[in-house]
C-alpha cells in the first residue's frame, strides 16, 4: 500500500490565529471528498458525550469554538496572507500552497490529486470561493479527519515532517485514535473510515507537522536566497529542548496541556454498549488567543462562523494563559543608601515552550506601577493604551526600532521589559514582512524549564540577552530602581504580566496595506474589539520607608 508523502520546504505565515473570511454562502460541514469527511458527519456520533461527572465533553461542540476549527476563517491570517501576496507577488504559487497546507489542509491535500493538481489558490476563485470544488473542505479548517488520518511515518517529528509535510494514506481511510481495541464496525459501516489505535495521536510529534514552520528568505530584490530558511515558529523544537520532553514533568506533551483530560467517557453516542474510557482527551485546544476568538464571535455572519460557544472558549483560554506563567515580587524595599525604591520581579514560565511562543506577532510584557496611599501613580512602566494596543514607552510602538532586553536595572517609565521575537531581514534591518525575514534580531522569550541555550539548535536560540545572569531556563528576574520624593514613606507596588496576540508594531506595519479589502476588514474588526491584552499573573506589595 503506497503512501504519498507531501513535503514542503517552504512555508508561509502561520499565526496560532487561523481562519478565512468567507462569502455570503455558508460552507457545508457534512461534505465528503475522496479522503476526508466533514466535521458535521463526525458530530452525529461524537457529540452528546458526557464524562463521569455528567459534564458535556462533546468533541465537535468544543472543537467548533477553537482556532483549529476556524483556521481558514481567521481574518488576521487572511489579512497577513493578503499582505504577503501584495509584497511578494512573484511567490504567489508558493504562498498559496504552503499557507493553505496548514490553514486549509484538507482542501490542499485534495487539490494535490484531482481535478486540478497543485491548484491551491485561496483568494478570488480559490478555496474561499463557494463555487470552488474544495470550498467546504477548506472552510472545515483543521478538522477531525485531517488530524486523525496523519500517519506515523519516518518523518513525523523530524525536519522532513515539519512545515505541513504530513502524510495521508491515499488508498485507505484509517482513523487513528488514542484507545486500543476500538469498535470497528459502526464507524466503518457509517463512514467508510476504519478506526485504529495508534499512540502517535497522543505524541507531540503530531503537532510538529504544522507548529514547526520554515519559510523561504527573500533578498531586497525579491529573489529567494538559496540555502536559507527562516524559523517562523519552532514550538516543537522548543518543547524538545525542555524538561517536558523527557517525561520529568507530569504534563509532558502538547496534547497533555492543550487537550484537558477527563474520565468515564463513552467516546461515541452509539452504539449504546460502548465502554467508558478514562484519560479522554477533550478537544478544546486552548492556547492564548482570546483576541481572535472575540473577533470570530463578534463577526459570525461575515466570517461564516458556526454556533460554537466562544464565551466558554475564551474563559478556558484565559485559564490556560494563567497557568502558563507566574509572577512574584521577590523584593520591594527602600535602599537605605540611595533612598531609592528597589523592586525585583520574577517571571516564571510554566509552559513547555517559550513564553510567548508561535507566530512572532505575540509578546508578553511587565506592567509595573508604584502608587501612594491616595492611589496617585508615582511611577509606571508598561502602561497599555486600550484604544490602540500601544504599550507606552515601548520603542516598536512609537518608532521604527524595538525595545531592548533589560539585563540591568529599569529606572525610567520609558523602559519596559518585553518578551518577544523581532524579525530581521537579510540586510540586518527590522522587518514585519515574513518572507523578508532571515533571522531574529531579538528573541528574549523566556525559555521553558530544562532549556540549555548552549546546546539548542539555532532555530530556537536566545538572542539579544547580554550579560543577564538573572535570565535563563524557566524564569527571568527583573530589577527596578526608582527615584521617589523622600517625603513619601508608604507606597504600593503592583506588577502584572500581560500578553498580546498582536504587538502594535506588527499591526502598524499591516496598516501599510490597508487599501486591500481583506486587510481593511481585519483592521476594522480589530478596532471594534475591546481585547487588547490579557493579564497572565499579578502581584502586589506594600513598602514602608
Amino acid at each position: 500500500m503506497a503512501m504519498r508523502i507531501v513535503r514542503s520546504t517552504f512555508f508561509c505565515i502561520l499565526a496560532i490565529t487561523l481562519s478565512s473570511a468567507r462569502s455570503a454562502d455558508a460552507a457545508n460541514a457534512t461534505f465528503e471528498t475522496t479522503h476526508f469527511s466533514g466535521s458535521g458527519n463526525c458530530a452525529l456520533c461524537h457529540n452528546r458525550l458526557v464524562d463521569a461527572k455528567r459534564k458535556d465533553v462533546s468533541i465537535e461542540t468544543e472543537w467548533s469554538a477553537t482556532m483549529m476549527a476556524n483556521a481558514s476563517r481567521d481574518p488576521l491570517w487572511q489579512a497577513k496572507f493578503a499582505s504577503e501576496l501584495i509584497r511578494n507577488p512573484q511567490l504567489a504559487e508558493v504562498l498559496n500552497d504552503k499557507c493553505t497546507r496548514c490553514h486549509a489542509p484538507m482542501a490542499n491535500e485534495e487539490a494535490s490529486y484531482s481535478p486540478a493538481p497543485g491548484d491551491t489558490q485561496f483568494f478570488d476563485v480559490g478555496f474561499i470561493n463557494p463555487s470552488n470544488v474544495y470550498h467546504d473542505a477548506a472552510m472545515d479548517s483543521v478538522s477531525c479527519t485531517l488530524c486523525h488520518q496523519i500517519a506515523d511515518d519516518s518523518t513525523l517529528g523530524t525536519p522532513a515532517g515539519f512545515s505541513g509535510s504530513f502524510t495521508i494514506n491515499p488508498d485507505v481511510r484509517l482513523a487513528y485514535g488514542q484507545y486500543a481495541n476500538p469498535r470497528v464496525n459502526p464507524m466503518q459501516g457509517d463512514t467508510g473510515f476504519t478506526p485504529r489505535y495508534e499512540p502517535h495521536v497522543s505524541d507531540s510529534a503530531l503537532c510538529a507537522t504544522c507548529h514547526n514552520l520554515m519559510t523561504p528568505v527573500l533578498d531586497s530584490s525579491g529573489k529567494v536566497i538559496d540555502g536559507m530558511e527562516f524559523p517562523e515558529q519552532a514550538v516543537y523544537t522548543e518543547w524538545e529542548n525542555s524538561a517536558f520532553a523527557d517525561g520529568r514533568l507530569e504534563a509532558s506533551s502538547c496534547q497533555a496541556c492543550h487537550m484537558a483530560r477527563t474520565d468515564g467517557v463513552k467516546i461515541a453516542n452509539r452504539p449504546q454498549n460502548l465502554p467508558r474510557r478514562n484519560n479522554f482527551a477533550r478537544h478544546g485546544f486552548y492556547g492564548g488567543n482570546t483576541l481572535m476568538l472575540d473577533i470570530l464571535s463578534a463577526n459570525r455572519a461575515e466570517l461564516e462562523v458556526g454556533d460554537g460557544d466562544f464565551a466558554a472558549s475564551m474563559e478556558a483560554t484565559r485559564a490556560t494563559l494563567r497557568s502558563s506563567a507566574d509572577l512574584a515580587i521577590e523584593q520591594a524595599s527602600f535602599d537605605p543608601s540611595t533612598k531609592q525604591l528597589l523592586v525585583r520581579v520574577r517571571v516564571t514560565n510554566n509552559s513547555g515552550h517559550k513564553l510567548p511562543t508561535s507566530y512572532p506577532s505575540r509578546r508578553v510584557y511587565i506592567h509595573l506601577t508604584v502608587s501612594d496611599p491616595a492611589g496617585r501613580t508615582l511611577f509606571e512602566s508598561g502602561r497599555l493604551k486600550p484604544a490602540t494596543g500601544v504599550v507606552a514607552g515601548v520603542e516598536a510602538d512609537t518608532s521604527t526600532g524595538f525595545e531592548p532586553h533589560y539585563s540591568g536595572e529599569i529606572t525610567r517609565a520609558g523602559q519596559v521589559q518585553v518578551y518577544e521575537a523581532i524579525m530581521g531581514d537579510s540586510d540586518g534591518n527590522l522587518t514585519y514582512t515574513l518572507l523578508r525575514a532571515a533571522d531574529y534580531l531579538k528573541d528574549n522569550r523566556i525559555p521553558p524549564r530544562g532549556f540549555n541555550d548552549q546546546v539548542v539548535p539555532d532555530t530556537v536560540a536566545v538572542l539579544g540577552v547580554i550579560d543577564d545572569p538573572d535570565f535563563g531556563a524557566g524564569s527571568d528576574l527583573v530589577t527596578y530602581r526608582i527615584d521617589l520624593d523622600p517625603k513619601i514613606t508608604l507606597v504600593k507596588v503592583a506588577a502584572e504580566l500581560n500578553y498580546q496576540t498582536i504587538a502594535y508594531g506588527y499591526l502598524r506595519d499591516l496598516q501599510k496595506d490597508a487599501a486591500d479589502p481583506t486587510v481593511a476588514r481585519f483592521l476594522d474588526m480589530y478596532n471594534a474589539s475591546k481585547v487588547r491584552a490579557e493579564t497572565i499573573a499579578s502581584a502586589t506589595a506594600q513598602v514602608q520607608r
